[in-house]
């Protein structure tokens, strides 16, 4: 535990991925293991019987294990060892035929398959979230900005529609991978499942069976594309978290202040600040995770049959992407539940801007008229008066220079977002 869990750190996630989870989806892989064995006829029933119901009631506490993993570079070994002692004159048919890293990865994949429940849960809210607030700000007016510049008008629904759009891929993705991930391991010391030949295809599909989880015919102990492919999908939810964050920063910041998120953080000695604490935490998570994901990818160079310095990238690389990835969803769902516009400050940005960021749509207007020679012309020249006389706008100017038109409406922000209010409201979020 450190004092910034509760930024970075997520309880329910911990929980599912902590040591005590880890050593129990380990115990239940060789329950489960010596129950298929035993109806297959491969150890005795009475000895399956006991072995499973040994491992179900097992709990031995991790910090007993600690030496003996040290020793053997992997947890499975000492969880394993700490079942054929409880399990007296059946502990060699414990843990029978199986290699420590089966287990280990089999564990691994019951402990994902819980948390990925918890992330998609929280994703599946936030588009919710969004999709309610997109369609309630579809058509509130808000200045767009383009490399950190005022551009044009845009509306805060589709600023919104933006952050929801990337949710449903996620989703999507989320769907697609599971079936590459969610795998049982069993193949043996070598990977060839030699000490249960010809039996091991049928203990592992009848293993798998029994966890509901996929089996491949081909071992992946050495093959870690699965763990990369979640890792990279980790990194894309905590990019786009990262984005909202951000745009969440720039949009409150001293000046602008033109959409509020809840309440922010105190300063120590200057107190009328509040800073944007959560949306800072959600930009520091997208990019150590964006790391974590490269450092994750160097786990596939895994030499020969099994790679302990590659399993290592792994094993303290994607728990913590998982718990942060949490930590970033629960924080952004607070904020998107308090979201909404400050238009009193929106309006001041369009009155500060004087009507320049609609020097496009008035070039257009123009251009139906005369010539769009022409028409840039009178714009920029607009443009010049309104930068020379702090007291000019954009309508005011083009009155003088292109007379006969309504300027004010023709200029108005909210009849110049285009298609932003269709977005905001699409169903789906992506059209």
């Amino acid at each position: 535990m450190t004092l910034n869990d509760g930024l970075f750190g997520d309880d329910k996630l911990r929980g599912i991925l902590s040591a005590p989870a880890q050593v129990a989806a380990m115990l239940r892989v060789e329950a489960a293991l010596a129950r298929v064995q035993g109806a297959l006829g491969i150890i005795p029933e009475a000895s399956a019987r006991s072995i499973s119901s040994t491992a179900e009631a097992l709990s031995p506490d991790p910090a007993s294990l600690t030496a003996a993993t040290a020793m053997s570079g992997i947890a499975a070994q000492s969880v394993a060892g700490a079942l054929k002692m409880a399990c007296g004159e059946d502990a060699a048919r414990a843990h029978f035929g199986a290699t420590s890293q089966d287990i280990q990865d089999s564990g691994l994949v019951l402990q994902l398959r819980e948390a990925l429940v918890v992330l998609e849960g929280r994703l599946g809210r936030l588009d919710k979230i969004f999709t309610l607030k997109a369609a309630r700000y579809a058509d509130q007016p808000i200045p767009a900005r383009t490399r950190f510049q005022i551009a044009a008008p845009t509306t805060l629904g589709a600023k919104i529609a933006v952050w929801r759009a990337p949710l449903a891929r996620h989703l999507a993705r989320l769907s697609e991978l599971r079936p590459r991930l969610l795998n049982v391991s069993l193949y043996g010391a070598a990977g060839t499942g030699a000490a249960l030949a010809p039996r091991m295809p049928d203990v592992r599909e009848a293993l798998a069976a029994e966890l509901d989880l996929g089996a491949q015919a081909i071992p992946w102990h050495a093959a870690r594309d699965g763990m990369a492919e979640l890792g990279g999908w980790l990194a894309l939810v905590s990019g786009t978290l990262g984005k909202f964050g951000a745009d969440l920063v720039l949009l409150g910041q001293s000046g602008i202040g033109e959409v509020s998120a809840g309440p922010g953080g105190g300063s120590s000695t200057m107190p009328q600040k509040s800073n944007p604490v959560a949306a800072e935490a959600l930009v520091g998570i997208a990019r150590l995770n964006a790391g974590a994901a490269g450092t994750l990818y160097q786990a596939m160079i895994h030499a020969q049959e099994r790679d302990g310095s590659a399993l290592a990238l792994e094993w303290q690389t994607l728990p913590e992407m998982i718990i942060r990835t949490g930590a970033a969803l629960r924080h952004a769902l607070e904020l998107a539940e308090a979201l909404a516009p400050c238009p009193d400050r929106i309006n001041a940005s369009f009155a500060g801007d004087r009507g320049a960021m609609l020097a496009e749509a008035a070039g257009f207007h123009l251009a139906r008229h005369m010539p769009r020679e022409k028409a840039l012309k009178l714009v920029s020249e607009a443009l010049a008066g309104i930068a020379a006389n702090d007291s000019e706008t954009l309508a005011g100017a083009l009155a003088r220079l292109a007379p006969g038109h309504d300027w004010p409406s023709i200029l108005a922000p909210e009849n110049n977002t285009g298609d932003a209010e269709t977005q905001a409201r699409l169903p789906d979020g992506s059209g």
